[in-house]
């Protein structure tokens, strides 16, 4: 690597697209532009980039930002932390740091061989916190429905935010529905007004879920480690799992564990594809 530029390391988390750029020595700036400019150039292609910053709070590594591919800031990505917890460890030796988002502090623990564990905080579960533009008392079940009013194709989705507004979609088969149709008019719906994670899940044993998500921001998605994490908190609170689920997305799988002291635990691995130097200045 050269020892001029910007670090990078171009990786993925089951699939999902992770750039992970190292601005703690002050050696650039992100912007919305500069991520779409990445976004654009095959060799940094991403879903989500981790911005890496210098820490906010004693204690924690790094405070991250993050870009979705569309140059707009998401405040969580449970793939994308998997990605800065190996990139960190590889650097410190360590098996466990701690790294802040604008969604909060963020526990990172090496569970294996490029597997690692994100603790990704409690699920918000009120409406005024996901948010939604009206009050629904039962989030399990809000009234959402695509399609005619006396059959609709998807109805009555779960709502949460885990760092990110999230929708579920209760169905048979994920594979059934066009989500890349019906992917932007519902992450753009009124309901959301600050837009939302779509995801169709289907519950495939007592602790199984399989899912598909179209991401706000990026599009369909190889696996979104946040709408997992909302999708197996949604599927337990309606009783159709345990709080402990494997949950398969198109690009692998996690295990979600819902903790007692309500705490989302997710464990899976990240890949390392390649690395080099950015001149950041270039970009815009």
């Amino acid at each position: 690597m050269s020892s001029s530029g910007t670090p990078y390391a171009k990786m993925n988390g089951i699939g999902n697209e992770i750039l992970v750029v190292d601005l703690r020595a002050g050696n650039g700036a992100m912007t919305g532009e500069a991520a779409r400019a990445l976004a654009a150039r095959p060799a940094t292609k991403f879903d989500q980039l981790m911005a890496l910053m210098p820490p906010r709070t004693p204690g924690t590594a790094s405070f991250v930002r993050i870009y979705n591919a569309d140059g707009s800031e998401a405040g969580a990505c449970g793939n994308g932390t998997r990605c800065v917890g190996d990139y960190l460890t590889r650097e410190t030796g360590g098996s466990d740091l701690l790294v802040e988002t604008v969604a909060g502090v963020l526990s990172v623990v090496k569970a294996g061989e490029h597997l690692f564990s994100v603790d990704m905080g409690r699920p918000r579960l009120k409406w005024d916190e996901i948010p939604l533009a009206e009050p629904f008392h039962d989030t399990r079940m809000v009234e959402l429905q695509i399609g005619p009013i006396d059959n609709p194709v998807l109805h009555s989705p779960s709502v949460a935010n885990m760092g990110n507004p999230h929708c579920v979609f209760w169905v048979d088969d994920v594979e059934a529905h066009d989500l890349g149709r019906i992917g932007p008019f519902l992450e753009n719906h009124p309901l959301f007004p600050e837009q939302a994670n779509i995801s169709l899940a289907e519950v495939t044993g007592e602790n199984a879920l399989k899912l598909r998500t179209w991401e706000r921001g990026v599009g369909l998605t190889k696996a979104c480690g946040s709408a997992a994490c909302a999708a197996a908190v949604s599927a337990a609170r309606k009783g159709l799992t345990g709080r402990t689920v494997s949950v398969a997305l198109p690009g692998g799988t996690l295990v979600i564990d819902w903790r007692a002291d309500d705490h989302v635990v997710m464990t899976g691995p990240c890949a390392f594809e390649h690395e080099g130097t950015l001149d950041l200045g270039a970009l815009v």
